[in-house]
């Protein structure tokens, strides 16, 4: 377990699974969203984008937290550990109210405690329809890998307990 991707719906909690992870293994830890937003809310141009996780996923060690479709291909053959993190919607949307107006390291910046993104939380209201079955096929299609599909938020404590 060298070279590890954390993936799930946005608001699961995989900053902090990959956060708790990396402080176990001493593994470099890379933020998706750390290089895909600015810190005034723009993204970077999708070249660049795709130029940092190619940078990072020719070193030795590394543990990426994060989605983003696009490139998650290019992480699932790099890698050769998968830690999905399957929860129910409602914990998500539990999990993003929670970290609202909260500091985070894996964003470039703090949302406001009232701030409501409507355009993200039907994103994720539509995850398990539309992004959850992308992401089990490719599951499947890279059954070589070690995967570790986690249902809720004791299964993921107790894996972090134990490493």
């Amino acid at each position: 377990m060298k070279k590890i991707i954390v993936i799930g719906c946005p608001g699961s909690g995989k900053s902090t699974f990959s956060k708790t992870l990396h402080t176990k293994t001493n593994i470099p830890l890379y933020h998706l969203d750390m290089l895909y937003w600015n810190a005034d809310r723009t993204i970077v141009d999708k070249t660049i984008f795709y130029e940092k996780q190619f940078s990072i996923i020719q070193t030795d060690e590394w543990i990426i937290d994060g989605n983003y479709g696009s490139t998650m291909e290019l992480r699932i053959q790099s890698c050769d550990t998968i830690f999905f993190l399957d929860y129910p919607l409602e914990i998500c949307l539990d999990g993003i109210k929670a970290r609202r107006g909260k500091p985070r390291s894996d964003m470039p910046w703090q949302e406001k405690s009232d701030e409501e993104d409507f355009e993200f939380l039907d994103f994720v209201k539509n995850y398990h329809l539309k992004n959850r079955p992308q992401v089990i096929e490719l599951l499947d299609r890279y059954s070589d890998k070690k995967n570790y599909v986690f249902k809720n938020r004791s299964e993921a404590e107790d894996f972090l307990k134990i490493i």
